[in-house]
């Protein structure tokens, strides 16, 4: 398994005003040593303000060769986690034994400041990796897809044995966000969900039946792909109408619905169980770890809910953790789980539901929990 990292904040202080203000103000100090005087630092988080993980976007003002700070106003009870760069992903802030922070992370409660000390950069060298991709992957680069999308590319994981073994067929699971699943240097930040050594582990304990993953690759428009609207449809569409006979058709798949999952995280979340709900005659199994089944603009409950066909034959996997933005998305998908069960899904037979409550929103935790689903779906004992 490749190695979870952990991060420190060296010092923070609140100061926060007597009945809570609407916005409160949040200083970042940085104390960088050993920076040449034309080196500039960024800030770079989970929130607009704080460029959405663009790693140039939000420069930092610089009080000293060593020292920088960056003031903004963000309302109480905002989640916020965040990085330090000097421009880019390649030169990242890295702890004392010169791997990568955790994204550091904050619950605004009021005024505070807080002051971290960074004792080393990354330098401008190869993305730092934590592991290799393990076992045989196969890419399908700029795929042309539907109409409304954007091309992508697609990493095709292989099991042990799949090149001797020319004979057998096997089962398939499609997984959206697809550079973020098995190698670290292509995933968001540097960390993958590890699902080719959890997968490669699981098969060779005989846990598992041995499977090929797919994974599917986002896209800019990954909000819009990702949630219901037309081109969500369209990327459904996709992946039932191009994607997968041509998986089919390359490779020695079981192809039929029985062999055949979907599973994704928060947005991913969402769009794996709308495959599932919109073409039961292709997924039989949905892994919905995280979702955003009804935040903000998002809300697939209602659908659910206005359901009053016969009940369709899928079984569910949903999870979700307790830190941060996971319990911003708990209200949801206690409703979805009421709305199954209200028209007749019974848990333990057709769903399951996990909670981690110190589980944050990211692959490091959607990775301590790919077992579950994986053993659920493709288990050897549930045959």
């Amino acid at each position: 398994m490749k190695n979870v990292l952990t991060f420190c904040i060296i010092l923070f202080s609140s100061a926060s005003i007597l009945g809570q203000p609407e916005n409160a103000k949040i200083e970042f100090k940085i104390i960088a040593k050993n920076l040449p005087e034309d080196h500039e630092v960024y800030i770079t988080g989970n929130n607009v303000q704080l460029g959405n993980w663009t790693p140039d976007a939000i420069k930092m003002e610089k009080l000293s060769d060593s020292t920088f700070i960056k003031t903004f106003y963000f309302p109480v009870n905002t989640h916020l986690e965040f990085k330090f760069t000097k421009g880019s992903w390649e030169t990242e802030a890295l702890r004392e034994d010169e791997k990568a922070f955790k994204n550091f992370s904050l619950k605004v409660a009021g005024d505070s400041i807080l002051t971290f000390k960074i004792p080393k950069w990354k330098m401008n060298q190869e993305s730092e990796t934590w592991g290799q991709i393990t076992g045989n992957v196969e890419y399908i680069f700029n795929l042309k897809t539907h109409i409304q999308l954007l091309p992508r590319d697609v990493i095709v994981w292989l099991p042990p044995g799949y090149y001797e073994n020319t004979e057998q067929r096997y089962p398939v699971l499609y997984m959206h966000d697809g550079q973020n699943i098995i190698d670290p240097e292509t995933s968001f930040l540097g960390i993958d969900w590890q699902i080719d050594e959890i997968a490669d582990s699981l098969i060779k304990l005989n846990k598992i039946e041995p499977i090929i993953i797919v994974g599917v690759y986002n896209t800019t428009n990954r909000r819009t792909e990702y949630s219901e609207n037309d081109t969500g449809y369209a990327y459904i569409d996709f992946l039932v109408s191009e994607l997968k006979p041509m998986i089919d058709k390359r490779y020695r798949t079981k192809p039929e619905r029985e062999n055949t999952a979907v599973a994704g995280s928060s947005m991913g979340g969402l769009i794996s169980f709308m495959a599932a709900w919109e073409k039961p005659e292709v997924f039989a199994k949905a892994a919905c770890l995280s979702p955003a089944f009804k935040i903000g603009k998002y809300d697939f409950v209602d659908n659910v809910l206005s359901y009053e066909g016969k009940l369709k034959d899928i079984f569910f996997y949903i999870d979700n953790g307790g830190i941060g933005l996971e319990d911003s998305l708990q209200a949801g998908i206690d409703e979805m789980l009421t709305a199954i069960k209200n028209i007749g899904y019974q848990e333990g037979e057709n769903f399951v539901w996990v909670k981690d409550k110190f589980a944050e929103h990211n692959e490091s935790a959607w990775a301590e929990r790919a077992h579950l689903f994986l053993k659920l779906f493709f288990g050897k004992e549930n045959k």
